[in-house]
């Protein structure tokens, strides 16, 4: 399994951090919207756990999949949330985004074996689950663009967030970081069921 020093997971936040402080300043016509898209993620129980989830998840599975699912949740999630943004109807999205919750924990939790593509092709279908409601959800004094910069650069901080304490529980050792990676993500899927059944 792959595994990263926690010095280039610290450099890659900051890195990422950099263009939110950048818009941060007054008198920057996008800096509304990109915070509006900065916070909208950070302030849903259901995101954080989702998105934190997809990065415990890419980090037990090691290899490519350490990139690629969080890539490909941040890509398709853009999409979703273009959709949002222009007012298209999709179903269900509250309970798809509840449902990706346990899924994601259930994966987490089970120590899931599926092959990279079949992995990241459900990622994806949760992402734009996720998107549409972050896009659907706009402030009309936000700028599109700003806004979706915001979203997904929040996105992949909690992607970061989540591969982070994947190594760092992984530092207990082979067995028992799997062992605690893994009540994490059952944590995760009872948190989801409570977000389906309404109870938080």
């Amino acid at each position: 399994m792959t595994r990263l020093p926690f010095r280039t997971l610290g450099i890659a936040g900051a890195l990422a951090l950099a263009p939110s402080l950048a818009f941060a300043h007054p008198g920057l016509d996008h800096a509304d919207g990109l915070v509006h898209g900065f916070l909208h993620p950070l302030t849903g129980l259901d995101h954080v756990l989702a998105m934190v989830a997809v990065g415990l998840l890419a980090w037990q599975m090691g290899g490519r999949a350490v990139w690629m699912l969080p890539a490909a949740f941040m890509a398709l999630m853009a999409a979703g949330g273009v959709l949002g943004m222009a007012g298209w109807n999709l179903p269900f999205v509250e309970m798809g985004i509840a449902l990706s919750v346990v899924l994601l924990g259930a994966a987490v939790a089970g120590g899931l074996k599926a092959p990279l593509a079949l992995a990241t092709g459900a990622v994806g279908l949760f992402a734009i689950f996720h998107g549409h409601a972050h896009g659907a959800e706009m402030p009309e004094t936000a700028g599109g663009l700003a806004y979706g910069a915001g979203f997904v650069l929040a996105t992949g901080l909690l992607h970061l967030t989540g591969l982070g304490l994947g190594f760092g529980i992984g530092a207990l050792g082979q067995r028992s970081g799997d062992v605690w990676v893994r009540r994490a993500g059952a944590a995760v899927c009872v948190a989801g069921m409570g977000l389906v059944l309404g109870a938080i």
